[in-house]
């Protein structure tokens, strides 16, 4: 849905690529020098993420630290945004298959989603359609997280992190 979000911005079309990916390239404002960006979506399940990223890695002939992976995370209160170099998986079963595809040298941008109510299972939450509550803040949400990607590519992880930890 971020990805969405950016190619709205930047008026880029996703097309099915090779991959086993929608692809979609665009650039980050005007002029010669303005950043490009891969927009990719695996057309895979999320869990099986890992062979489409590391195809398209290297048809772009990209090194894993210029990826960003967007992901919910659920350590993190809903609705917040956190950006983080490498690390391991925390469960993530996404995350799991591209590390174990690319290495763990990416930056992540990791959307909150907080924990399941009461003894829900994990599965099960990550499955579950938004509330209405949640589907009220999510179009700001998205919004937030594409604003942290434009902010990493064109500021630097650094002080992309210092602007979305700090809120």
């Amino acid at each position: 849905m971020v990805l969405d979000v950016l190619a709205k911005r930047t008026n880029a079309t996703f097309k099915s690529h090779k991959a086993h990916a929608l692809v979609a390239e665009a650039k980050l404002g005007q002029g010669f020098d303005a950043p490009k960006l891969v927009l990719a979506k695996s057309l895979g399940y999320m869990n099986t993420s890992g062979g489409p990223t590391a195809n398209l890695l290297k048809f772009y002939d990209l090194k894993p630290d210029q990826l960003i992976v967007i992901h919910d995370e659920l350590d993190i209160d809903s609705q917040q945004i956190r950006i983080k170099f490498a690390g391991g998986h925390a469960g993530h079963n996404g995350l799991r298959d591209i590390i174990s595809a690319i290495g763990n040298d990416f930056i992540r941008v990791r959307v909150g989603i907080g924990r399941p109510p009461g003894t829900m299972e994990v599965s099960d939450f990550v499955l579950k359609d938004f509330s209405l509550t949640e589907k009220k803040e999510l179009p700001t949400t998205l919004e937030i997280a594409a604003d942290a990607v434009e902010a990493i590519v064109t500021k630097g992880l650094t002080e992309a992190q210092q602007v979305y930890h700090s809120q």
